[in-house]
């Protein structure tokens, strides 16, 4: 018998009161599962920086110290932050992680991305 996961995005609002990201059940619950259960004031950062194929690349870190200026969610234990540089290539994108039998791995739908690379790590 086959298992069936549901992926829902939940929508985060953003200080603007847009959707600022949104991250499936299964990207939070690998999020949890990698910060293990000494996570307490610690957080995922999410961001961007210049590289990649296509022009810039997604980063993904443990983060000790969360700036005012950061986005922050919350959900069931698990923090992600994002930086306000960039809140903006991200803003309405959904975070998913996907398993499968050649390769698992967090997955980014970004909507602000006018082209991306094959492999999906770098857009512009």
């Amino acid at each position: 018998m086959t298992e069936t996961t549901h992926r829902v995005p939940v929508s985060i609002p953003s200080r603007t009161g847009a959707d600022a990201l949104r991250v499936t059940d299964a990207a939070i619950g690998r999020i949890a599962a990698s910060l293990g259960p000494d996570a307490r004031g610690k957080a995922l950062r999410i961001g961007v920086k210049p590289g990649g194929c296509s022009g810039l690349s997604y980063t993904m870190y443990v983060e000790d110290e969360i700036a005012e200026s950061d986005t922050t969610i919350e959900r069931d234990g698990v923090r992600i932050v994002v930086g306000e540089t960039a809140m903006p290539y991200l803003k309405g994108t959904t975070l998913d992680y996907e398993e499968g039998l050649m390769e698992s791995g967090f997955v980014f739908d970004n909507p602000n991305a006018s082209s991306s690379c094959g492999c999906g790590n770098s857009f512009n």
